[in-house]
């Protein structure tokens, strides 16, 4: 099977640390996460969070296929002369979900975890991610492809893939250490839950930090629908999509879902 990819699409169409040590910010605890989701949703704008639907399975099973998220853009935005004492911007960090502007085409937008920042050293060994020596925990981690890939289950590789973009052959040229590939400079290396169905930094390269837009923060609604409906832009398609929906909406709602908070997952170890 060949890795999906996750473009998301919007409800109403879909620094990297500096050289010396960056300054350690606190968590946000529960209350701080529900009082902002509650701000976003009572004066939110496109300025402050955006809407999201999930098209593809490569984020399960932590992320479905139909669940529709909003995406907190203040997260990782610079934080201004003042601004900065009001607001929590941070840097993207180990376990954190983003959403970003898929660096091969800026006009699709892909949903990922982050696996490195700058000046990790990531290798894959027989599907297990070692980041600077240590074999890491990952317990979001889905493998649902039976059949074993050189490339897939053990990166860096030399092996030929067809599924090889620009970006990535010049990461393996220019990025690759003793074995692993080196995060550059405001860049992140980024991957799907779902391991082996997913097309992302293996295949196209780092995330550049300036097409970062944001965190999910919440799935306000989640349909269970597939892939085809929620990704097509053909009228047929959509039509049938909106008469599902009328025929189905109580029944195939998935309401477990509805206000679930998004949380990243940052290891102790």
């Amino acid at each position: 099977m060949k890795p999906s990819s996750d473009r998301t699409k919007t409800a109403v169409a879909e620094p990297a640390p500096a050289q010396t040590p960056a300054k350690v910010e606190p968590p946000r605890g529960a209350i701080a996460e529900w009082s902002i989701t509650i701000l976003l949703l009572l004066f939110g704008t496109t300025t402050l969070v955006q809407a999201f639907v999930i098209p593809t399975g490569s984020m399960e099973d932590t992320l479905l296929i139909g669940d529709h998220l909003l995406v907190d853009k203040l997260a990782y935005a610079p934080g201004g002369k003042f601004s900065k004492f009001v607001l929590p911007y941070e840097n993207p960090k180990h376990g954190d979900i983003i959403v970003f502007r898929y660096p091969v085409d800026i006009t699709q937008t892909f949903v990922k975890r982050v696996v490195g920042v700058t000046g990790d050293h990531i290798k894959i060994v027989n599907q297990q991610i070692y980041r600077n020596g240590v074999k890491l925990n990952e317990p979001y981690v889905y493998h649902k492809n039976p059949y074993p890939d050189s490339f897939r289950d053990n990166f860096p590789s030399s092996e030929p893939n067809l599924m090889l973009l620009d970006r990535a052959r010049d990461m393996l040229a220019n990025n690759v250490v003793n074995g692993e590939v080196v995060v550059p400079p405001n860049s992140f290396f980024a991957m799907g839950d779902n391991r082996d169905n997913s097309l992302d930094s293996r295949y196209w390269g780092f995330v550049p930090r300036e097409n970062i837009i944001g965190k999910p923060l919440i799935i306000y609604w989640s349909y269970d629908a597939n892939t085809e409906s929620l990704a097509s832009s053909s009228v047929d398609t959509l039509l049938k999509h909106f008469v599902d929906l009328g025929e189905h909406f109580f029944t195939k709602t998935r309401w477990s879902r509805t206000f679930r908070l998004i949380h990243g997952y940052h290891s102790t170890d």
